[in-house]
């Protein structure tokens, strides 16, 4: 073998040494996944419950009509103050007062038949009293006949009388349900408060609220002096609301404001919302009334408004992420499923293997491993760790789907921070 056949065999062991280098190199390279990391920081965390609704009054009267009539005089408009007792509106008293005076004339009626009626007692009760004294001194002067026959006349007087007081009576009670049917006719405020609807113009006719109660409904008096926000909360978020909690609330009639609230009622029974035609597809949700501290006189009722409630707060927490909390199953777990008993289904898993929560942790030859974490409150971004995790340590951030697919003792690789670019400035024309 020459020397120069030597140098190319060399030389071929060399290029294939440093191509299977190469190869192996490039492998590796692809096995190691791209993802953000992260320090374990401590960090001020908020954890609060989101719910939107409309701003109420506390209190509210819906103004309505006793009896029925046409509207001949109107003395407020919509959005005037009004004091508890001032006049608000007349309906026409004519048919009213014309069934006054009838009730009016029918009791002196029964009055005066009652009058004759005691008149007619009287004399007939003198008639049975003088002829039974007459009987007494001569009994031949007048019979026994004649007797019976006074002394019954005297009884049906009696109950004549009786009759007519019961008319008489009947009679008064018609009177006073005409004069109480006069005075609804004219509407008064029950309470002080703001005129937050007016339904009616004068000349309409005002219907009894029995009818109908929404068409019956003449005005709406509010007392704006204490407002609220009525919002629906999820079933799964209610049990960490608590009477008390503050909250910010955003009206979007207000956008560049935020108010100051406070819970002051958690409904116990729940409004439930149809979500699908079955009866099992359905949103529950519970009322909450979140009062406003600080409302502007501006507010109406019916703004929408969103209240942001706060559930519970930590200072200088050790947190991490929440994309970076994920669920692995646990295979250190002891065998023996105590909680499985004669006559329940076996579980799809393998009995002693449970899904953890916990993030991966980077290691110094950025290979990570799983770690199992107790977390405590979720703020916006992060969830308070509790146990599992030290300050300083580094953690796998994202992406989700880097982090959804990662497994235990893989190779990674930190992804280049994207540059931030200055968002652009919207200007009003």
């Amino acid at each position: 073998m020459t020397n120069t056949v030597k140098v190319i065999i060399g030389v071929v062991i060399i290029g294939a040494v440093g191509g299977l280098a190469y190869v192996s190199n490039q492998r590796n390279q692809v096995k190691a996944v791209e993802v953000r990391t992260e320090a374990v920081e401590a960090r001020d965390l908020v954890a609060s419950v989101t719910a939107s609704g409309q701003i109420q009054p506390r209190t509210k009267v819906n103004v309505s009509a006793d009896v029925s009539g046409k509207i001949v005089r109107l003395a407020v408009k919509e959005g005037e103050m009004v004091k508890k007792g001032q006049f608000l509106l007349q309906i026409d008293p004519e048919q009213v007062t014309a069934a006054l005076q009838r009730s009016e004339a029918g009791l002196a009626s029964t009055r005066a038949q009652a009058a004759q009626s005691r008149a007619n007692l009287l004399q007939a009760q003198r008639n049975y009293d003088r002829s039974l004294a007459i009987k007494t001194q001569s009994p031949a002067l007048v019979s026994e006949e004649q007797l019976e026959q006074l002394k019954t006349q005297a009884e049906v007087s009696k109950s004549l009388l009786e009759a007519a007081n019961f008319s008489v009576e009947q009679a008064q009670a018609t009177v006073r349900d005409a004069k109480q049917a006069l005075s609804k006719t004219t509407i008064v405020a029950p309470m002080s408060g703001k005129i937050t609807r007016l339904n009616v113009e004068e000349g309409e006719t005002a219907i009894m609220g029995t009818l109908n109660k929404d068409a019956a409904t003449l005005m709406i008096i509010s007392d704006m002096s204490i407002l609220e926000t009525k919002v629906k909360v999820d079933e799964t978020d209610v049990a960490r609301l608590a009477i008390g909690d503050s909250a910010l609330i955003q009206i979007d009639a207000f956008p560049d404001t935020t108010f100051i609230g406070r819970v002051v009622e958690i409904s116990n029974s729940s409004v439930t919302k149809a979500a699908g035609a079955n009866s099992g597809d359905q949103a529950i949700d519970y009322e909450v009334r979140v009062r406003l501290l600080n409302p502007p006189k501006e507010t109406r009722p019916d703004f929408s408004a969103t209240a942001k409630i706060v559930t519970a707060s930590r200072k200088k927490a050790l947190s991490i992420p929440i994309i970076a909390l994920t669920v692995r199953e646990n295979e250190k777990l002891p065998n023996g499923d105590t909680a499985v008993s004669v006559g329940r289904a076996q579980p799809t898993k393998e009995v002693g293997k449970r899904d953890v929560e916990g993030v991966f942790v980077v290691g110094k030859d950025n290979k990570v491993s799983f770690r199992a974490v107790k977390v405590g409150i979720a703020g916006e971004r992060h969830f308070e760790v509790l146990e599992g995790l030290k300050a300083g340590e580094t953690i796998v951030a994202g992406t989700y789907q880097a982090i959804r697919e990662l497994k235990d003792g893989a190779m990674i690789r930190t992804a280049k921070p994207e540059d931030k670019k200055t968002p652009a400035t919207d200007k009003k024309s």
